[in-house]
């Protein structure tokens, strides 16, 4: 069992991060949130009794294993870091930082401390999108040459004066991980467009090509309706090609032949359009977000097994990549 002590009682973490823990064999050993009443709901719905409003007494509880967070990006740097220097694994939820210089300070504390730190971009194992990727594994598809995404949201972060940085760190910086994820390589030469139609509202498109030639776009912005699917992948290969609808419906187009002209025309497992939805009437605990997997190799990693979490790396990565985009936004 993992002692955990845990850094932040908000919606977020009570619903989709929290409950991931005992399945995992985790035990939330220590609570820690500056907002009491919040602290003292998920205390009572976890059974934790040793709670704080202070990250650092939260660190220095007896017979840790590892802290876990869902706070604002500074806290996660401050706190990350004072985890690593207790000698702490750390699990957080994206982004890293505020900046990509404080990311990579944590990934120099990191490799100092000799633990790892692993960060949240649960965008990896969302069902869909966990199928896209096993796809381009085989040997079936072939190269990568192209991808297209669109990940869009409302205007819910702004109240009052108009400012982005909500949606750029905890919105856009989740395909600036998982874009490259899927390319399997980092972007080269980015431009971005944007349109405003009022404030609060922005629409990008970010043109990039790859350090390795592939080609795409990602178009991101505040312009939706949370109540409408928000997300789509188009992965491009030569005569196949992959989407991921709303991260639950995918589909596989290869080469098929024209079936019109042919009497016996069939649907052929071989070349035929495969593809894949969900049954959401299953009486199963399945959640295609992402949250239940990632936790399950965040939880492997805390017992000394090795997996492929995203981690302080890939953070930084993303937030390199996100800087980039919002220096051309702002000029």
């Amino acid at each position: 069992m993992i002692n955990i002590g845990w850094i932040g009682c908000g919606t977020h973490a009570r619903q989709m991060l929290l409950p991931q823990m005992g399945r995992n064999d985790i035990n939330i050993a220590a609570l820690c949130d500056r907002d009491g009443d919040a602290l003292k709901k998920t205390a009572t719905e976890y059974g934790v009794e040793h709670l704080t409003d202070d990250f650092q007494e939260l660190i220095r509880t007896p017979g840790l294993d590892a802290i876990g967070m869902a706070v604002g990006p500074e806290l996660h740097r401050v706190a990350t870091l004072a985890a690593l220097e207790a000698g702490l694994p750390v699990f957080m939820e994206k982004p890293p930082a505020a900046t990509a210089a404080g990311a990579l300070e944590i990934a120099q504390a990191s490799e100092k401390a000799g633990k790892p730190v692993m960060v949240g971009f649960m965008k990896r194992y969302s069902t869909g999108n966990k199928i896209a990727m096993n796809i381009l594994k085989g040997d079936a598809f072939g190269d990568v040459l192209g991808i297209t995404g669109a990940y869009m949201t409302a205007p819910t972060y702004f109240k009052g004066e108009v400012d982005y940085t909500g949606f750029y760190l905890h919105h856009c910086v989740h395909y600036m991980d998982l874009i490259p994820w899927f390319a399997g390589e980092d972007f080269g030469d980015m431009q971005v467009r944007s349109i405003s139609p009022e404030p609060g509202k922005l629409l990008l498109h970010l043109n990039f090509t790859t350090e390795g030639g592939k080609i795409g776009n990602i178009v991101m912005g505040t312009v939706q309706s949370r109540g409408t699917p928000m997300e789509e992948i188009r992965i491009m290969g030569d005569h196949a090609r992959i989407h991921v609808d709303n991260i639950i419906n995918v589909a596989l187009y290869r080469d098929p032949p024209f079936k019109a002209a042919d009497p016996a025309a069939v649907l052929d497992p071989a070349c035929d359009t495969l593809s894949w939805t969900p049954n959401f009437t299953a009486a199963a605990n399945e959640d295609h977000k992402g949250y239940a997997a990632l936790l399950a190799d965040v939880a492997a990693v805390l017992k000394g097994e090795s997996r492929d979490v995203p981690d302080i790396g890939d953070g930084v990565r993303a937030m390199e990549r996100l800087e980039r985009m919002i220096s051309q936004i702002d000029a």
